[in-house]
């Protein structure tokens, strides 16, 4: 897996996730699992969704 997420978009995304996860135990919804969606990719730091669409925000080394 070649990464294509840059700095930017994992802090973006790690902030998203957290606070979707935030609204989920808020509100009790099992909706705040989507939250780890997100988390997910900036940890890996490759988005499958940017694939078929050739998208990269990760700087070129």
């Amino acid at each position: 897996m070649e990464c294509n997420i840059g700095k930017t978009d994992r802090i973006i995304r790690i902030i998203a996730g957290i606070l979707i996860i935030g609204a989920g135990v808020y509100f009790q919804s099992w909706w705040g699992t989507i939250g780890a969606v997100p988390i997910v990719t900036a940890a890996f730091r490759w988005c499958p969704a940017y694939l078929p669409f050739g998208i990269s925000t990760a700087k070129l080394e």
